[in-house]
This record gives C-alpha cells, sequence and structure tokens, in this order.
C-alpha cells in the first residue's frame, strides 16, 4: 500500500514538474517572440520616425546626423512647407481630396457592379470575359501609359481632372473586381432566389441585399483605393501641368529644384501631414479591412 502511495505521489510531482517546465518554456519563447516583433516593429517604423525628425531639424542636420533627437526644434517648418510654393498647400490638398474621393466612388460603385455581374449573373462568354478580366493583372501600368495618353490628348482631357477619375467609373481596376467576386460567391444563393420569388430584379437585388452584406469588402477597396490613389505620382506627372491642379505628391516633388538649391526640412514637414489622412482612413476602418480580406479568400 506505501509503495503505492509512494508511486502514485511521484507520479503527481513529475507530471507537475512538467507542467512547470512547459510553461517556463512557453513564457520564454513568447518572450523572445515579443523581443522579436518590437525589435523587427522598430527597425520597420524608424524611416517614419527620421522623416518626422527631420520634419522639425535644420536643413543643414538633417543629412549629417542619422540620430532622431534635433538639437533645434524648427517647428517653422511646418508654416514654411505650406507656403513655400507660389501656391499654399491648402490648395493641393483640396485637389488630392477631389480627385481621391471620386476615383474611391467610382471604383467601388463600378467594381461592384463588375463583381455581382461575374459572381451572381449567368450571361454568354461569362467565362472568357473573365479571363480577359483576370489577365489585365498582368499588364504593366506603364504599357497602356502611352496609348492612355494618346486617347486622353485627342479627347482634349490633357491637363484636367479626368484622366485620372473617369476611368475609375468604367471598372478598370481588376483587382477589386477580384476581390469583390470571392465575397460574393461566399453569400447564399438562396437569398438571391428568395428575391426573384418576391419580384425582384437583378438590380434590386444588388441593391437590397448584396451591397449591404458587402461592406467589408467594399470598405477594402475603398480603403486601397484611398491610399494608392492618394500616393500616386505617375498619373497626376504625366496629365496635370498647371501647378494649380497638382495634387501632394505632386507639389512634395516641386521642393526639390534641379539648381540643387532644396528645402528638405519643409518637404519633410509637408510629407509627415500628407501621410496623415491615409493614417487616420486606415485607423478608421481598419476592422473592415481585416474582415473583408478574411472573407474574401484573399488571406
Amino acid at each position: 500500500m506505501t509503495d503505492t502511495t509512494l508511486s502514485a505521489l511521484d507520479t503527481a510531482e513529475i507530471a507537475r514538474a512538467y507542467r512547470e517546465a512547459k510553461a517556463r518554456r512557453a513564457k520564454r519563447s513568447a518572450i523572445l517572440k515579443h523581443i522579436f516583433l518590437i525589435i523587427t516593429s522598430l527597425i520597420m517604423v524608424y524611416p517614419l520616425l527620421w522623416m518626422l525628425a527631420s520634419s522639425l531639424k535644420p536643413d543643414n542636420e538633417i543629412f549629417g546626423d542619422l540620430g532622431l533627437w534635433p538639437s533645434e526644434f524648427q517647428w517653422q517648418n511646418y508654416w514654411a512647407g505650406w507656403n513655400a510654393l507660389p501656391v499654399s498647400f491648402t490648395r493641393f490638398f483640396w485637389n488630392s481630396t477631389v480627385v481621391t474621393v471620386l476615383s474611391v466612388i467610382g471604383n467601388v460603385i463600378s467594381c461592384s457592379f463588375a463583381a455581382y455581374a461575374f459572381a451572381r449573373l449567368e450571361f454568354s462568354g461569362k467565362t472568357l470575359w473573365f479571363a480577359l478580366m483576370m489577365m489585365t493583372l498582368m499588364i504593366p501600368y506603364h504599357v497602356v501609359l502611352i496609348p492612355q495618353y494618346l486617347l486622353f490628348l485627342n479627347l482634349g482631357w490633357v491637363d484636367t481632372y479626368l484622366p485620372l477619375i473617369v476611368p475609375r467609373f468604367l471598372a478598370g481596376d481588376a483587382f477589386f473586381i477580384f476581390l469583390m467576386i470571392q465575397f460574393f460567391r461566399q453569400l447564399p444563393r438562396e437569398l438571391d432566389e428568395a428575391a426573384m420569388i418576391d419580384g425582384c430584379s437583378p438590380f434590386k437585388i444588388y441593391w437590397a441585399i448584396i451591397m449591404p452584406l458587402s461592406l467589408p469588402a467594399m470598405a477594402t477597396a475603398a480603403i486601397f483605393s484611398f491610399i494608392w490613389t492618394w500616393e500616386d505620382f505617375l498619373g497626376p506627372l504625366v496629365y496635370l501641368n498647371d501647378i494649380e491642379d497638382y495634387t501632394v505628391p505632386l507639389a512634395l516633388r516641386s521642393f526639390i529644384s534641379s539648381d540643387g538649391v532644396s528645402q528638405y526640412g519643409p518637404m519633410f514637414a509637408m510629407s509627415i501631414l500628407s501621410i496623415l489622412p491615409i493614417i487616420l482612413f486606415f485607423i478608421i476602418f481598419q476592422r473592415l479591412i481585416i474582415r473583408g480580406i478574411a472573407m474574401s479568400g484573399l488571406k
């Protein structure tokens, strides 16, 4: 009896020691993972911190010292940058806002229509058109840049915002169409059938059923469209010539002078302000982004 009791006690002690050792290993592993993630995060965020610090430094310290703490805080860089160019940055932010908002609206509406047709409707040549749409993902933008420019030049749209906005209303971005198709396909088709029995048209089904259920996917498309359009440099560079029509990326490029006289402090100050809308937009809608990507099958 005594041997049996001792054996049971020994077994329990060994099991408890094993659980404690396993818990210690798991704790050490978690600590190491967090340290690694913190170090990696600091490395990734360093360029942003450096740009923020450079926006508060005198020009002669920006490239001479890689440290983050300025010897003297130059808050006037923000005021100088806002009014450094012949046109105030208020105008540039307004131009970018107009182009970006209209582009986001166009992308979400047109791409959701196209995605709804591919995902829920039946029509002749559907497979062929879907394949052609997916093939456009492999075509670099620079390949079609010259033909597009000639087209818009003949239409008289050069030096206007139309080349930057109108294509967004024509479902020209296959990535957003594909993202929404993947989401629409996960919605039960019984919803469409029930709505058709009640007399709903395809457009009514889209407007009353599909669109309200697809807000995460549409929010994801809107956020990516917002970021890509706000940061777009090549498109405005090609089609806009008047400085009063410049968007924020073009205006930032204007700080770099060809004669070697550049205003780096004010430029970095305006660069910090230019990324604030993107950060705020992402923070507000990040939950919808994660949900939209996860439920669309792109994870």
